[in-house]
Formats: structure tokens, sequence, C-alpha cells
């Protein structure tokens, strides 16, 4: 195979990547918090020794794929008038506690367990700043969230939610489409901007995703056929040359 078909065969495989992350984007578009996620590609240069090259075609250019990055714009909010419906403006997460450790989240539906501790809708506790799950009294009705975070029931202060940022954003491994694993560090929010009776949706925009997908097929289809047409290229010349030799 020559270098012509490797070269291709590196946009092809970006291609491919690509897609699969606006199809999860998409998948993903009515799922509350969810971040769009975005590839990073850059090229790969190969520099070739021993070979007679033309002048400018010492180097062949692969496709690298370099990374997955969220994007971060705050998602559309939108009221529900449950009062432990809560949404984060700007930067930060909620931490919520699960079978597998802690978790962050941009995903703030979450209501009240029968003990009283509050969970989303998968189960996982909310935590406080201690790290802690928070614990209302059963009875407690006057729930009251203030803008950074301090909880506070009929019956007086409960506690502060646990928010924080990640200390390196790219360092942020997606779990579903609501919850996020961490691979560095985390620090408190000093200034939570946490909104009450309101949820984050997807800052997904679906007719912009369906635009880099129509982009992006069109491209893999185009390089397909490049690598079909050199494939085809290269057997009608070594036809060629066995005839000769015949």
């Amino acid at each position: 195979m020559e270098n012509t078909t490797y070269v291709a065969l590196s946009r092809l495989d970006a291609q491919q990547r690509a897609m699969d992350v606006i199809a999860n984007n998409i998948a993903n578009a009515n799922t509350d918090g969810y971040k769009a996620q975005r590839v990073l590609f850059s090229d790969y240069l190969s520099r070739q020794h021993g070979v007679d090259a033309p002048p400018g075609g010492t180097t062949l250019d692969y496709t690298q794929d370099r990374a997955t990055y969220l994007d971060q714009k705050d998602g559309s909010l939108s009221q529900t008038g449950n009062p432990l419906d809560l949404a984060l403006t700007g930067p930060g997460f909620f931490t919520v506690s699960t079978a597998a450790g802690p978790r962050l989240t941009r995903s703030g539906r979450f209501g009240m367990l029968a003990d009283g501790r509050i969970a989303d809708a998968s189960g996982n506790l909310l935590l406080d700043t201690a790290g802690n799950p928070i614990q209302l009294s059963p009875s407690d009705t006057n729930i009251q969230i203030k803008g950074d975070g301090t909880i506070s029931t009929q019956n007086g202060p409960v506690g502060r939610l646990g928010v924080v940022t990640a200390d390196d954003i790219n360092q942020l491994v997606p779990e579903g489409g609501k919850l996020y694993r961490t691979t560095g560090g985390t620090t408190p929010s000093v200034q939570p901007k946490v909104t009450q009776g309101v949820v984050e949706s997807s800052n997904v925009q679906p007719i912009n995703e369906l635009t880099r997908m129509m982009q992006t097929e069109k491209e893999f289809q185009i390089v397909s056929q490049f690598i079909e047409s050199e494939g085809q290229r290269q057997q009608s010349a070594i036809d060629k040359l066995v005839q000769q030799q015949s």
C-alpha cells in the first residue's frame, strides 16, 4: 500500500471519529445538562528519509486525532417549579455520589428520597461542600436554595451544595450523558451561580449538528472514493506489470 493511501486512510479514520461524536451529540440533544463534545484534529508530519522527493515533498501530512473536548457554553434554562430542580450558570458542576465514587454533573433534576436525602433520577445522592449527602427532614416543605448554593428550610439552615470546578476541563471523562469522571482534581467553586426551580437543557444545537454531520459524511464519501480509485489504479499497474513479464 502506497503512502498516498495511508494518508487518505488517516483522514478517513478522523472523519469516522467525528461522525461518532456528532451522532452522540444528537442523541443527547434532550439530555438535561449535557455538554456537546467536539473533536480536535491536527496534522502529523512524517519526514521521509533516503528518498529522492520533489521540492516540498519531504514530509507526509497525516491527520491525527488529538483530543475530544467539551463545549462549555451554557444550555438554556427551563422553569419547572420543583424547588429541588437546580441549574448552574457559568463554570461549575454539582457533585453526586455514585456506586463508582463521586461524579460531576450539570443535570440538576433532583428529588427528595423517603429518608430526606436528595438524589437524581438514578438514585445518585447530591453532596454538600464536605462531600456528604445533603440531608433534609422528610417533613421539610419550604426549601430555599440561594445563588451561592446555601440550603435552608422552615427549620433553619441545612448546608451548602458541593459545587466544584474541574482543575483541567480537558481531563473530564463522560460517563453516559449526565455524569463526568475527572482524572484531575477539583476545586470548590467560590462564587457558584445556582438557580432554583429550573433545569439547564443540553447546549446541543440540533440543526448545527445535522449540518456538521452532512459535511462530515460528504468528506467521508470523497475520501472513500479516492481510496477506491487509488486501489484500482494500483491493481491496474500490477496487472500491466504481470502482462509485461508473461
